[in-house]
């Protein structure tokens, strides 16, 4: 897959801008959107990444998560950077799923540079054949 965001960044030192909407923030989460959160390994930083799973998904993990499989557990997503050099990108097989409550919002265009201008549409993410999607146990608890 190739680097949608920060492409260039490498030979040119430079980064996209982006929009992010922070309207119901972790509501509404579904594969291929990437979202803005607070990355779990350094609480003051934004991180951007594409989320791959939902709660109850299954997710073959990559090296160097600590088990071969992980279930991402109710009020989590699974986010992976779309660099295929996994040295590039510090998703969720270093720090594992990501609380939904850590989301700040979802990204919707990059508006930076004008030649990368677009929508950025999760209908057009192709998938990822290392997630089973609902293949979990996970069951959501409903509080009256």
């Amino acid at each position: 897959m190739y680097p949608f965001l920060n492409s260039d960044f490498n030979s040119s030192l430079q980064k996209d801008i982006v929009w992010v909407n922070k309207w119901r923030a972790g509501e509404d989460v579904k594969r291929g959107m990437v979202i803005a959160f607070w990355s779990p390994n350094h609480p003051n930083v934004v991180a951007v990444k594409r989320v791959i799973a939902l709660e109850g998904d299954v997710v073959v993990t990559k090296p160097p998560y600590p088990f071969p499989r992980e279930e991402v557990p109710v009020g989590h997503v699974w986010v992976e950077g779309d660099a295929e050099n996994r040295e590039k990108s510090l998703d969720s097989n270093y720090y594992g799923p990501v609380s939904k409550s850590l989301i700040e919002g979802k990204v919707t265009h990059i508006v930076w540079p004008s030649d990368k201008r677009c929508k950025i549409d999760p209908e057009d993410w192709k998938g990822s054949l290392r997630v089973l999607e609902g293949r979990g146990k996970v069951e959501k608890i409903e509080f009256y």
